[in-house]
């Protein structure tokens, strides 16, 4: 049995017994809950507790990627320029979408009230404006803004630090960017062994919710599910039309050719195995030169996952949702911003790991609960097949893009 069906059989197991006990046993029902929340509590803390170093080594390990693809000539500047508009655009879109599908659904009171015991709360103040947002952005104390788990400021530190060691000594540089990779490699391990508690946290949790809210509970996942798959889709969609706006390649022809590329993504689930079809695609049948596809495509698998920050945002909204919070523009903004930075730095890592690398601190930043997130990694992998469609799409999107761009140049 692999890792994610252990957690889907725990997710399973715990909720069958919490609706059985809201159901024929209401009295023991809270008694119960109450004595298994620790347990969930304790694995999502274990979990949370890796979150500040393993953000800040990935930012700074990532600028510092970046910078070495840039360096490598105008079809690799070009590229990092065009994946990071496509993830803006991607993270745009889902914020203005998701919320918007959310309010489609009714949303139990008694929903709010059993997430809310698994570690949530609710934000002390109202949403911030735009003038306290753009001075927070900058932290006066780095190590203040990590122990306090402000997230937007530490990432902003990051980002300078990453740059900041691109312009000294090499040898230093090395140094540095394999301490990070170090501690980043580190805090890895440490997720990886809470993740085999996995099963039992996630029982736990959904548990003591089921036992507070019944069958509220799992359709509020089903929900959340259904809406990440119609977010995928859209901004799949888009990439079909930016391929044919900015990379000038018509519907049909561009679909056709991707098609071949799309059939092994949805079977492998996985970008990277689906690299070698994504060649032959944008090769021979759209006829790209192959100084663009032999650089663009390898980087776009390295650095580039359009439905990450879709999948960050989509779970904020789920949150936001469940809550009953009302979210300004200012923390829309800072979730979007930093979901485009973390992805950029967690590509390649585990699925479940960067679910919690990357999940919390966009959560955190917007003013959110988390202890729902340790329920939703759960049912997280579900969509998995339409994020890699979405990622392939993506991919030959930004190559189409640079490779028109290339040929305008010798024009």
């Amino acid at each position: 049995m692999t890792a994610t069906q252990r957690i889907l059989l725990g997710l399973a197991l715990g909720a069958l017994t919490g609706i059985a006990l809201a159901t024929w046993a209401p009295g023991s029902a809270l008694a119960v809950a109450d004595a298994v929340q620790p347990i969930g509590k304790l694995w999502l803390s274990a979990l949370q507790m890796t979150v500040v170093p393993l953000v800040l080594s990935l930012v700074v390990v990532g600028a510092n990627t970046a910078t070495d693809a840039a360096a490598s000539g105008r079809i690799a500047r070009r590229a990092i320029v065009v994946f990071l508009l496509l993830l803006s655009l991607g993270a745009a879109v889902a914020a203005i979408a998701a919320p918007a599908l959310f309010t489609l659904f009714p949303r139990s009171g008694s929903l709010t009230a059993a997430l809310s015991a698994t570690g949530g709360h609710l934000p002390a103040s109202a949403p911030i404006g735009w003038s306290d947002w753009l001075a927070g952005i900058v932290p006066t104390n780095a190590i203040m803004a990590a122990a306090e788990s402000a997230m937007l400021p530490l990432v902003v530190f990051a980002m300078f630090l990453g740059f900041a060691l691109t312009r000294i000594a090499p040898e230093r540089r090395a140094l540095a960017i394999e301490f990070f990779r170090a501690i980043a490699d580190a805090m890895i391990v440490i997720v990886r062994w809470v993740l085999l508690l996995a099963p039992l946290g996630v029982f736990a949790l959904i548990l003591s919710v089921c036992a507070r809210a019944g069958l509220h509970m799992l359709g509020a996942l089903g929900v959340y599910v259904l809406v990440e798959c119609i977010v995928y889709l859209i901004v799949t969609a888009l990439m079909l039309v930016v391929a044919r706006v900015w990379g000038r390649e018509p519907f049909a022809r561009f679909a056709s050719a991707i098609a071949p590329a799309q059939v092994v993504a949805a079977s492998t689930q996985s970008s990277l195995a689906s690299l070698p079809a994504m060649i032959e695609s944008a090769d021979r049948r759209l006829g790209y030169p192959t100084a663009v596809t032999s650089l663009v495509l390898p980087m776009a698998v390295s650095l580039f996952r359009l439905t990450s920050p879709v999948q960050y945002i989509v779970s904020a909204s789920f949150i936001a949702w469940a809550f009953g919070i009302d979210l300004g523009v200012a923390q829309w903004a800072a979730g979007a911003a930093l979901a485009v930075v973390i992805s950029l730095g967690s590509v390649g890592l585990p699925g479940q790991v960067t679910f919690i690398a990357t999940n919390v601190p966009v959560a955190q930043a917007m003013g959110l609960p988390i202890g729902p997130l340790g329920i939703m990694l759960a049912v997280d992998t579900l969509p998995d097949t339409l994020a890699t469609l979405g990622n392939v799409t993506a991919d030959l999107a930004a190559t189409s893009v640079v490779a028109a761009q290339s040929l305008k140049d010798k024009a």
